[in-house]
């Protein structure tokens, strides 16, 4: 038997909707009918449509795997990587009846005698457990990528920097001036419920996500850092230092806050979203003059906090606790490339030097300075124009009889800005002599090679 730090992370989301069952007559479940928007098929709403492969579809998107997309149990035969031993967790795949093109699929629990034991969606017509008979067995299918934490490297940084967290968190606590409620580890209730999917008001199943959330497994634990915390304040993005001294700021002040915080030390635009300008900023910055100024912000929000009277003092030693061990990581020789949404793609080389960047050094001065930035230099410009094609082309597309794919638009803009940057340069270099006056601000000139 497996322990809980062995287990699937994605079990535990698949547990979290048994006993759903479909609702009799015209009236559907609308637990089993959110599966279906989950994974991918938010058309359908009713409860009564087939959904083994909606369920297992549902639980890998939630647990953050990519599922086959299909509502066909037998797809998950081509997803994932074949495995012949009888593992916990595996995707099983059963044929159902004489119909080669029907079947079953769940998550595999175990074995007895007779047959496999598995958790499935539309079993019995409810999220249950049944034992199906060997020779129904189609295959045995794992994923490819357990958990997507980007590349290795940013999963190991993911790792150091949960690790960090756990030690700074503690175990449980329920102090009555602690806005946060009841906390084990870090994670509050309101965490856990809305992980599970479940609304905490009017609800009687509160005393058992309390004893839920003192027993928490390691395996869940770990889930919902990465899915509430790290993912959503796209730590990827960030270099190593800087995305482990960010995850503990979301996590202790929240994701907006953190976020916003970070944009006021690197000196860009304060949108609460991690986009190419904050991506782009935070990799070319020199990490040790950001975090220095990250630090402070955080030192300055808890003293304006209330309760800086009741936890003043730990507050602040977590954060030079956070800052010593963030400043300990080792700087990589090449930029830590965060999800492919948040780095530009077009830029395959990208050099800087930190002591005349005027984000992590405002005194600095180059031979750029007073030189404005041409628009039609801007990524984030042409990324913008870009955007809007892809929105606007395929839309009205149709009304003239022609079918434009957003990725054909996507594709194609992309390689024309990249063209058009290099042919203009001589141009724009004139215009930013002639518009030198509309200068606000100095920019440091930075090496950059496009891909055409």
């Amino acid at each position: 038997m497996t322990s809980s730090s062995d287990t699937p992370f994605w079990l535990a989301k698949a547990w979290f909707e048994f006993g759903q069952r479909e609702v009799p007559g015209a009236a559907d479940n609308a637990r089993i009918v959110a599966m279906f928007a989950d994974a991918g098929h938010a058309r359908i709403t009713d409860d009564a449509v087939a959904w083994c492969a909606a369920y297992a579809g549902a639980v890998l998107k939630r647990a953050g795997v990519a599922p086959t997309g299909s509502l066909m149990a037998r797809s998950y035969l081509n997803w994932g990587t074949a495995i012949s031993e009888s593992r916990p967790g595996a995707i099983a795949v059963f044929s159902r009846g004489a119909d080669p093109a029907a079947g079953h699929v769940g998550f595999l629990l175990g074995e007895t005698e007779s047959g496999y034991v598995v958790l499935g969606g539309n079993q019995s017509d409810a999220v249950g457990v049944d034992v199906i008979a060997r020779e129904r067995l189609l295959g045995l299918r794992w994923p490819i990528v357990a958990r997507s934490n980007g590349s290795p490297a940013n999963a190991a940084i993911f790792s150091l920097a949960l690790a960090h967290v756990l030690k700074m968190e503690g175990g449980f606590s329920d102090d009555p001036l602690d806005t946060g409620g009841p906390t084990n580890k870090g994670l509050t209730l309101a965490d856990l419920a809305h992980h599970r999917g479940i609304a905490l008001d009017d609800w009687d199943g509160r005393p058992q996500l309390l004893a839920d959330l003192k027993a928490i497994s390691d395996a869940e634990l770990r889930a919902i850092y990465f899915d509430l915390y790290w993912a959503k304040a796209s730590c990827a993005a960030l270099p190593p230092a800087l995305a482990l001294f960010h995850f503990d700021t979301a996590v202790n002040m929240g994701n907006g806050t953190a976020i916003r915080m970070l944009q006021t030390a690197l000196g860009v635009t304060i949108d609460g979203e991690i986009g190419p300008e904050t991506a782009r900023a935070a990799q070319q910055a020199d990490p040790a003059s950001i975090l220095s100024i990250y630090a402070d912000l955080r030192r300055r929000r808890y003293r304006s906090l209330g309760a800086f009277a009741r936890f003043g003092r730990g507050w602040l030693n977590r954060v030079d606790r956070t800052l010593a061990t963030a400043i300990d990581i080792p700087v990589p020789s090449t930029p830590t490339q965060g999800p492919a949404d948040v780095i530009d793609k077009s830029a395959t080389t990208c050099t800087t030097n930190p002591a005349s960047n005027p984000i992590s050094n405002p005194t600095a001065t180059s031979s750029a300075d007073s030189v404005p930035k041409w628009w039609g230099n801007s990524l984030t410009v042409w990324g913008a124009i870009v955007t809007g094609l892809a929105a606007v082309l395929p839309a009205i597309g149709p009304a003239v009889g022609v079918e434009i794919p957003r990725e054909a638009v996507t594709d194609s803009a992309e390689q024309v800005a990249a063209i058009l940057q290099a042919a203009t340069g001589l141009a724009g270099t004139l215009i930013t002599i002639f518009g030198r006056a509309r200068a606000v601000r100095p920019l440091a000139r930075r090496e950059m090679t496009f891909k055409i």
